[in-house]
């Protein structure tokens, strides 16, 4: 097995495209649109059905009516990254002062001097 780039420069991996048969299996679902839906309405509509059913089911009527929903991201209890770049320092002192006044590198501590 070849790992990298196992095809020539503009060689597709894939020069059949997709296989046809998944555009047969596509036309023939939606051949069922209208019965698949008008069942999604019966499952939903009926007091009789489980509850979770009823739920399911306004939900896929909704995702297809609407499209699904976007999913905020908050960040919260997920790590943070941030990216600080530092001002140019003028001299080794000052790169030290800014390095030292910085939380995010809690661990460093200036070189001892040694005569």
């Amino acid at each position: 097995m070849k790992i990298g780039k196992p095809f020539q420069k503009g060689q597709s991996g894939n020069p059949g495209g997709r296989p046809k048969v998944v555009a047969e299996v596509k036309e023939l679902a939606r051949e069922h649109t209208a019965e698949a839906i008008q069942t999604l309405v019966s499952i939903m509509s009926n007091p009789k059905s489980a509850p979770a059913a009823r739920v399911s089911a306004a939900n896929a009527l909704l995702d297809r009516g609407y499209g699904r929903p976007q999913q905020h991201i908050t960040g919260k209890g997920g790590p943070h990254f941030v990216a600080r770049l530092p001002d140019v320092a003028k001299s080794a002192e000052e790169w030290e002062a800014s390095v030292q006044s910085t939380p995010s590198c809690p661990h460093y501590s200036k070189p001892s001097q040694q005569n």
